[in-house]
């Protein structure tokens, strides 16, 4: 009975332990699996990042040579308008010196250095040439030229007026574009240091489930070992213990026929039954 009772605990307790390190070997194998999906889908977005952090950046950098083009541009057209105005009202207080003293003013002659062209210093608008004053026999002076002139004047100062309006619109384009550059800057570097951000955090994550991942696979390795150990004491105990209890209630019942012999037995030797000496002690006398 004992020993039957040894073989049923072992079992029972043998049993259950398989039971519990084949769940958690099972539970082991699930968290792997987990962590390793979400250290590949960390990877997929790192990735993904990384691509955008560079096509920003690449966009910022497009944008800033743009924008530097655009500058250098609006410099230029800023120079040579302010050199053609310069060169148009010295044309035209040339002109009036000839035809409206009163409004000329005595200017430092231009040359090439100052950024004028020769031909302009020396204007020729359309044909036209200050003329000398009158000849002292002709007191009509050249009317019809001078009405040409005043024309010719009036010409300078609406292209002077349209380079005036060009140099503003160029100059309000240029504020825009600066404050849209800016603009355009200010939200690239959110959004880089948004995705760095991003990127920091997700490659911890990603380390600490690879961290995880070998633990648990370090962990399965050492419950899988000892499962397999368990397995196999199991084996040993149903090769020791089977027989037992299956036979358990026959070798009883022997057990039990066994003691009852040996108990007839004891009672024989010990003279209890007399009835069965006195029959054979009866057939030796007559036999005398």
């Amino acid at each position: 009975d004992a020993k039957k009772e040894y073989c049923e605990l072992q079992i029972d307790s043998t049993e259950d332990k398989i039971k519990n390190l084949s769940k958690k070997v099972e539970d082991l194998e699930i968290a792997i699996e987990e962590k390793a999906e979400a250290t590949k889908t960390l990877e997929e977005e790192l990735a993904e990042l990384a691509k955008g952090v560079a096509a920003l950046d690449k966009n910022v950098a497009e944008e800033t040579e743009m924008r530097k083009e655009e500058h250098t541009e609006f410099n230029t057209v800023m120079q040579d308008n302010s050199a053609a105005k310069e060169l148009l009202s010295f044309a035209k207080n040339r002109l009036n010196k000839f035809y409206n003293p009163k409004l000329y003013q005595e200017a430092p002659a231009l040359n090439e250095q100052d950024g004028a062209a020769p031909a302009l210093v020396q204007i020729r608008l359309h044909g036209f040439e200050p003329q000398p004053a009158a000849p002292g026999t002709w007191e009509g002076g050249y009317e019809k030229k001078g009405q040409e002139t005043t024309g010719v004047i009036n010409m300078i100062d609406r292209l002077i007026k349209d380079l005036d309006k060009e140099m503003i619109e160029a100059e309000t384009e240029e504020k825009n574009s600066q404050k849209a550059y800016e603009e355009l800057t200010a939200d690239a570097a959110a959004k880089r240091a948004a995705d760095v951000k991003s990127i920091a955090a997700k490659q911890k994550a990603k380390a600490d489930f690879e961290e995880g991942k070998v633990a648990d696979e370090t962990e399965h390795q050492v419950t899988g070992k000892e499962l397999q150990a368990v397995h196999m004491y199991s084996m040993d105990l149903h090769q020791e213990c089977d027989w037992l209890q299956q036979n358990f209630d026959l070798r009883k019942q022997a057990r039990a026929d066994e003691m009852d012999s040996l108990n007839q037995a004891k009672a024989i030797l010990s003279g209890a039954d007399f009835s069965l000496l006195q029959a054979p002690a009866a057939k030796r006398l007559r036999g005398a």
